[in-house]
């Protein structure tokens, strides 16, 4: 399964990049060593959405505190890019896209990451991989 993560990113260029105690969400915790992964710099912070593609070079799940009924699962992970975004994709071009059932991949981002605006790492489909894949 792909992966996609929105996060903040203080440097769009970097060669890599580590997110530390990540939010998951839509399978999100699944993600492990070796799967791609598409990294959105979070507009609530300042980002443009969709910066690069990447592999997961480490990634590890944060053990659940104690005492704490419901917790959204945590993961750390880091991320080689392999590639830079060459068109512009975030909340603004996916906003239109709130059909939740239309089965579009833009419907599927929109839904995930837009719906609910904090940042996590989330599970995408091998469709939204491949329009993902558009724009690079």
């Amino acid at each position: 399964m792909p992966f996609a993560i929105k996060a903040e990113i203080h440097d769009p260029r970097a060669k890599s990049f580590s997110f530390i105690a990540q939010k998951t969400m839509y399978g999100g915790k699944h993600i492990a060593e070796g799967d791609t992964v598409f990294v959105f710099a979070s507009e609530n912070e300042g980002g443009q959405g969709l910066i690069a593609r990447g592999i997961v070079t480490s990634a590890q799940a944060i053990a659940k505190r104690r005492g704490i009924v419901r917790q959204t699962p945590r993961v750390s992970i880091a991320i080689r890019r392999t590639a830079l975004a060459k068109r512009p994709l975030g909340r603004s071009e996916l906003k239109r896209f709130s059909e939740w059932d239309d089965g579009r991949p833009q419907t599927e981002l929109s839904f995930k990451f837009y719906r609910q605006a904090t940042n996590k790492i989330v599970g995408v489909s091998d469709e939204a991989a491949e329009f993902l894949g558009e724009f690079f």
